[in-house]
């Protein structure tokens, strides 16, 4: 038998340095906790986490091997980035509370829907790095699309460091904080209108004969694949349909029916009722 020992490497974080507070560690922080443990962006002993109670405090920390605390103040004062999670009419009472904590270095980066920038920059009462995010759930899996918007006081280097973040749990667009509404209109509610699609796609294949199981899984795999289809041909979704579409065969009949169902009016019209509603939450 040989005598020989191995060592085991741990790599080097991705960000190493950078201390991150997630305050509110729900869905969506959760998800991000996982994926900044799995992408190795940054070590267990740079990551400090906040929940609402003790015990659940414990098991996180347990399961994920890092500080989590009931404390607000304290996970804020550790960290270089401090990400809110919280809900957004939550978030004034999180600001007062870590306002000790904050400093013209550090960065806010909040995921609390239709809170603008400014009212955390205000909430501060002083020059504050602050970005505002918009993720969707399909970041669970790693394939969301998050919209960010920069404060007036953020920095190229801190927005560069919220891409990221961000891009450990799918992609990341810069956008003006004008179209965060519309973004939470599209790509924030529309997982929820694609899950519809699908859904219909797979009833109208039981409708015609197929097991449900298949079904199911033909309309989910012809969706994630056409998708793919737009993002890495860079193709017009046009040009894509076109291309399925043959003279005088199946597929322009079944468009003629969705034209004349009025689909793609409705769904339209489902993008701008989100964004109407993401800018009525957004004035309170």
């Amino acid at each position: 038998m040989s005598d020989e020992t191995y060592e085991v490497v741990t790599p080097a974080p991705v960000m190493p340095g950078l201390r991150v507070a997630i305050l509110g560690t729900g869905k969506m922080g959760g998800i991000l906790l996982q994926a900044f443990l799995k992408n190795n962006l940054v070590a267990t002993d740079q990551i400090f986490a906040t929940v609402h109670h003790p015990d659940r405090a414990l098991a996180l920390s347990a399961q994920f091997g890092v500080e989590v605390t009931t404390d607000n103040l304290a996970a804020a004062q550790h960290a270089d980035v401090i990400l809110l999670g919280v809900k957004p009419i939550q978030v004034p009472g999180i600001i007062e509370q870590i306002k000790p904590a904050l400093s013209a270095k550090k960065l806010v980066l909040s995921f609390a829907a239709s809170v603008t920038t400014r009212s955390i920059e205000d909430a501060a009462g002083y020059d504050l790095g602050v970005i505002r995010a918009m993720p969707n759930t399909p970041a669970m899996l790693g394939a969301g699309i998050t919209a960010l918007c920069s404060g007036r006081f953020a920095s190229e280097e801190q927005m560069a460091i919220a891409q990221r973040i961000f891009q450990t749990v799918g992609r990341a667009v810069v956008v003006d904080e004008k179209h965060m509404d519309a973004v939470t209109g599209l790509s924030g509610s529309g997982p929820a209108f694609l899950y519809i699609i699908i859904e219909a796609l797979a009833e109208a294949g039981v409708n015609v004969g197929l097991p449900r199981d298949v079904a199911t899984l033909l309309a989910a795999q012809t969706t994630l694949g056409s998708a793919r289809m737009v993002l890495e041909t860079g193709y017009h979704p046009a040009l894509l349909k076109d291309a399925v579409t043959t003279p005088a065969g199946c597929t322009v009949d079944g468009i003629l029916e969705l034209e004349e169902g009025g689909l793609r009016v409705t769904l339209i019209k489902a993008v701008k009722r989100a964004t109407q509603r993401a800018r009525e939450l957004a004035k309170g």
